[in-house]
């Protein structure tokens, strides 16, 4: 009898832990994957918590939201998709804030490719720029913001190749398909210094704010690791993170 009250007792424990764990599935734009996966491990060895993920275009995780996407959170690369999302009844409210503020940067895989002005797309001699699709990635809408102040949109856009998104217009430039392209500065640098090749980071008042909102999606109401990922998100140790992969809080 003692033996069997020993064994209850230890399911009913094992159950404990495993109702206090649980997993969350999170959409996390692709600019934001280098410090979200050095997140989610710190979050899983300090919580006990899971965060499964997902990355890609905003834009492409909209419609994949809209269209029942069992995604939990999402980790958006511009504010307006999360406001969206709450005005259309498809995330919680008053979940949503800014993780991070995002920084551009125009990169070159060579050395002595891209000058620290920038100048390089005013003089040409490049046959190919990178950048993600703008319809769908806010990177690549902020490249071509850029690009219009700088009043070289007509001279680059024969050059241009897109990526899906802002690991694909990375790509591009990695591979050398393209000598240079706009990306996001966390994709080049690592606690403020260039992990290789040549790049202009972008003065950020030559386009809008890049203001990454993060918020809890309809089916992720109620999981208590939703709720301690944003938590998480918030902690000085996210945001040293953060802050080491080039973005501004």
């Amino acid at each position: 009898m003692h033996h069997c009250r020993f064994i209850f007792a230890y399911i009913a424990s094992l159950l404990a832990g495993a109702a206090s764990a649980a997993d969350v599935r999170v959409a996390v734009a692709a600019n934001f994957t280098a410090p979200m996966q050095a997140i989610a491990a710190a979050f899983e060895k300090d919580t006990g918590h899971k965060a499964r993920l997902a990355f890609g275009s905003t834009g492409k995780f909209y419609a994949q939201i809209r269209h029942g996407a069992p995604f939990q959170v999402l980790l958006a690369a511009d504010d307006e998709t999360p406001a969206r999302l709450e005005r259309e009844g498809m995330s919680v409210p008053g979940t949503c804030f800014t993780y991070a503020v995002g920084r551009l940067a125009l990169w070159s895989a060579q050395a002595g490719v891209v000058d620290a002005r920038g100048e390089v797309l005013k003089q040409g001699g490049y046959k190919h720029v990178a950048i993600a699709n703008p319809k769908l990635a806010p990177y690549g809408a902020a490249a071509v913001e850029v690009m219009q102040r700088l009043g070289v949109v007509e001279a680059v856009r024969p050059k241009l190749v897109q990526g899906e998104n802002i690991a694909q217009a990375w790509q591009f430039v990695a591979s050398g398909n393209a000598e240079l392209g706009f990306v996001a500065l966390s994709q080049v640098t690592q606690d403020g210094k260039l992990t290789g090749g040549s790049a202009w980071i972008v003065p950020a008042h030559l386009h809008t704010p890049i203001r990454q909102d993060a918020a809890i999606l309809t089916n992720g109401r109620g999981n208590p690791a939703a709720g301690a990922l944003m938590d998480y998100l918030r902690s000085d140790k996210a945001k040293a993170v953060i802050r080491a992969y080039g973005y501004d809080i």
